[in-house]
């Protein structure tokens, strides 16, 4: 009797055994949790000195895996780094340079179509933003274009429909509903993207009178007069002294709200607009009034991300599958929040240049790491791909980041990185540049219409990055290094020809010839 029970279980202890090296064979799931223009200022594992808002579930993910502090864009804007995402390319490769006029070319290679090959569920829920229909996806759900916040139309595979609701809510929601009916026979990937904290940064009702009117601290350069830079510094249109609409300042309601969605809405906002009318305040005045209004409904925004970032946590650990999930947080650029007097991106500046990366995966990251290589958006399909064992393209031009979250940093891992910005003039007038960025360097150049300037930014010198130090005698042996990095990236990278003029979105001046990376 004791021999028959010692046999049973020893078998059972096979049986689990075997179930666990199963379970360890399994490819990872991946959960892709994106957000628009979220910038890492806004979030508190990034430890900005204003301490403008606390983002527990964002951070979680940061403290139970790793933190990456140098993520840097390719093209800051919203449509290129998506399909740099999914293609592991340059904008110049994968044809998406704007969101005036690009239409993503579906039908060429993603990450998503290579692992669906390889037995994963795929589906991809939210904002999409790339003119042409998802490919490569078991389940798609999408918002047209930009969508809206509130109550949002969607593209369910095809169908028009309606939601009701916080679009932030409505798309965690659909999220989670695909995650409980997915094939729970097969590793997943769930891209599940979000509209906010895009402008006109529309908060949740919820979240209306969420910071008590705070006054927030003020960037140091919130009033840059851009003394000696190059005229495409100075000559925008995305400041908050210049470029505020009454959608931005909530004079105007966020469009298609229920009766009861503007009532509060106006509860809230009317008191403090008649207070601005009477008051009429102007100059710095005026810009403060519109950087505490913008900061409010901003990081409100954020506020919605992170709450339903909470939710996908949870579900996560409800379900016992936190340990093979890796989740991914990032956004498709940074977003200045007043810095030089600015909202948006576009600019290869710090603040635009650097989205936020934070990764979680148990079975694999130790708690607390943090990175400070350069790593990019043309990194992740690379990484997506060789976490699930999928061979990675040779023509894919990033690299596999599972090496630095084994904490092991390769030899050979980049020392700069190359950025293109095309999109011209509208909507911000933000000329064309293009540069190499390094751990301290960056070397830029505007071109077109009717610019051609060189700057040199030095963050070690000058972190706030508003002095050009490319005619300083001190800096010759410097710029002539980094005229060199310039060309031999642009040659890796494969951009040795003039962009089409398309790629400016617009017919308004000749792109035909870009200036060569060479400047006496």
């Amino acid at each position: 009797m004791l021999n028959r029970c010692l046999a049973l279980g020893l078998l059972l202890s096979t049986f689990a055994l075997a179930g666990e090296c199963r379970a360890q064979q399994r490819p990872p799931n991946i959960l892709f949790l994106f957000s628009d223009d979220l910038t890492c200022q806004a979030i508190s594992a990034y430890g900005d000195k204003r301490q403008l808002l606390n983002t527990p579930n964002m951070d979680r993910i940061g403290h139970e895996g790793m933190r990456f502090d140098r993520c840097l864009v390719t093209n800051s804007i919203c449509g290129p780094s998506r399909a740099t995402i999914l293609t592991g390319k340059y904008s110049h490769l994968n044809g998406f340079y704007n969101n005036s006029n690009s239409r993503f070319d579906s039908s060429q290679q993603t990450f998503p179509k290579l692992l669906q090959g390889a037995g994963y569920s795929t589906a991809v829920i939210g904002k999409w933003h790339l003119m042409s229909d998802p490919t490569g996806f078991d389940y798609w759900h999408i918002l047209p274009g930009q969508g809206i916040y509130y109550n949002p139309p969607m593209n369910d595979q095809g169908k028009p429909v309606k939601h009701s609701g916080y679009t932030t809510d409505v798309i965690t929601d659909l999220s989670l509903e695909w995650l409980k009916n997915r094939d729970k026979s097969k590793p997943f990937l769930l891209m599940s993207q979000h509209k906010a904290p895009h402008r006109e940064w529309a908060p949740a009702v919820r979240h209306l009178g969420w910071d008590q009117d705070r006054q927030y601290p003020e960037p140091e350069t919130l009033f840059d007069d851009y003394h000696g830079r190059s005229k495409a510094v100075s000559d925008h249109d995305m400041g908050l002294d210049r470029t505020f609409t009454d959608l931005d300042a909530k004079f105007r309601p966020s469009p298609n709200m229920t009766p009861e969605q503007l009532k509060a809405w106006n509860t809230y906002y009317e008191p403090r607009n008649e207070a601005f009318q009477k008051a009429k305040p102007t100059g710095k005045d005026l810009v403060r009034w519109r950087y505490n209004r913008y900061m409010h409904d901003y990081l409100a925004c954020v506020k919605a991300v992170d709450e339903n970032i909470g939710r996908m946590l949870d579900y996560l650990d409800s379900e016992g599958l936190a340990e093979n999930t890796i989740v991914v947080c990032s956004s498709d650029q940074g977003f200045f929040l007043g810095e030089h007097g600015w909202f948006d991106k576009r600019w290869i500046f710090e603040e635009s240049l650097r989205t936020p990366l934070l990764v979680r995966w148990p079975a694999v990251i130790k708690p607390g790491g943090v990175s400070s290589s350069i790593v990019s958006l043309v990194d992740f399909a690379e990484t997506f791909l060789d976490v699930a064992g999928v061979p990675i393209p040779a023509d894919m031009q990033g690299h596999s980041l599972l090496p630095l979250f084994k904490g092991q940093t390769p030899a050979d891992w980049r020392k700069s990185l190359y950025y293109h910005y095309y999109e011209f003039p509208v909507p911000h007038r933000v000329r064309p540049h293009y540069g190499v960025i390094t751990d301290r360097y960056k070397l830029i150049h505007y071109y077109k219409p009717d610019v051609d300037d060189w700057e040199l930014l030095d963050r070690q010198a000058d972190p706030l990055e508003v002095k050009n130090f490319y005619s300083d005698p001190a800096y010759a042996e410097t710029v002539k290094e980094l005229h060199a990095e310039l060309d031999r990236l642009r040659k890796e990278v494969k951009e040795t020809d003039a962009p089409p003029r398309a790629a400016y979105g617009n017919q308004s001046f000749e792109g035909e010839q870009l200036p060569g990376a060479k400047k006496d």
